[in-house]
Order: C-alpha cells, then sequence, then structure tokens
C-alpha cells in the first residue's frame, strides 16, 4: 500500500501516516474507539448543517417515515424462529431381545458393523474408549458386540440369576 502524509489521529493523539487516497483529509486512524469517534464527529456535522436541521421533523419528514413504515411492515419486529419445535427427532427405545444379530458378513471394517448405526454410536465409542482410528473402534466395536450377545444369550437361556448375583455383590447389598 502506498503511504502519504502523516497526521495526528484527533482521538488518541498518535502519528500516523495517511492513505495516499486520503491525503490532506484523514484525521482519525483505524482503531475501533477513534473510529466511532470519528463517526460520531461526522453525524453531529451532518445534523448542525442548516439544510439537514429539520430533516427528522415535520410533516413531510413523518409522512415520509410513515409511508416508508406501510412499505416495509414488521420491520422493527423481533425476529422469531420458524416454529417452536425441537431440532432434534423423537428417538424411538430399540429393544434388543427383538433384533436379530446377523454374523454371516465380515466384520472387517467399522463401516460395515455401523452402516444401519447413526454417528452418535461412533462418537460414543470414540468418547469411552478414547481411539480415534477407525482400526481401533472397529476393534472397540467388536468387543462390544461381542459382549452384548453373549449378556443377551444368558439372558435367553435364563442366566440372568448368575448376573444378578454379581451386581449385588458389586453394590453391597446382600443376595
Amino acid at each position: 500500500m502506498k503511504s502519504g502524509a502523516q497526521y495526528k489521529c484527533l482521538h488518541c493523539k498518535e502519528i500516523n501516516r495517511a492513505d495516499y487516497r486520503n491525503r490532506g483529509r484523514q484525521q482519525y486512524c483505524a482503531k475501533p474507539e477513534c473510529r466511532r469517534v470519528s463517526k460520531a464527529q461526522s453525524q453531529c456535522r451532518w445534523v448542525n448543517k442548516p439544510e439537514n436541521k429539520t430533516y427528522f421533523s415535520g410533516k413531510e419528514n413523518s409522512e415520509r417515515v410513515q409511508q416508508w413504515r406501510r412499505r416495509h411492515p414488521g420491520y422493527w419486529r423481533r425476529k422469531r424462529s420458524g416454529s417452536q419445535e425441537p431440532l432434534q427427532e423423537t428417538c424411538f427405545t430399540q429393544h434388543a431381545d427383538k433384533q436379530e444379530v446377523n454374523m454371516s458378513r465380515d466384520l472387517d471394517a467399522l463401516q460395515e458393523i455401523c452402516s444401519a448405526q447413526p454417528a452418535l454410536l461412533v462418537g460414543l465409542i470414540a468418547a469411552v474408549t478414547g481411539y480415534t482410528l477407525q482400526e481401533d473402534i472397529a476393534a472397540s466395536t467388536r468387543s462390544f458386540l461381542t459382549r452384548g450377545e453373549d449378556i443377551l444369550r444368558m439372558n435367553r437361556r435364563g442366566l440372568s440369576g448368575v448376573r444378578d448375583e454379581k451386581a449385588n455383590r458389586m453394590s453391597g447389598a446382600d443376595p
């Protein structure tokens, strides 16, 4: 950028180089506070001009504002969001005992294991295990799947009493 003559900012009093396109006119630097003061001064100068003294008052200006408001109904009102419904879809519970597990397909890739599951499942597994690589998450998923199948098989065989006994021992309750 080409630079022009130096000037002293009227607000912060620092010496700056004027932009070559604004030589002789630049009075404020680019700091946010100085820009706010510059804007306020500019508005004050505009309002104090004789031709602008009555710009915001008088019958003709009232009509001008009323016409603009008729052309732009509801402009000043706060915008409401489209609907008050939540963004999430309703989640339905899934009962594991009604689902059949198809073990005939290859379980090597994470995409194969989780093809029908949402990304939430992958994120949850990554958060629980601390893994972020697909191979690690796939290995963990296979382990979780095997454990889940074992638990479901135990419940079908009526061996839930063994599990309940272990839970009672861990919680400190008497069997």
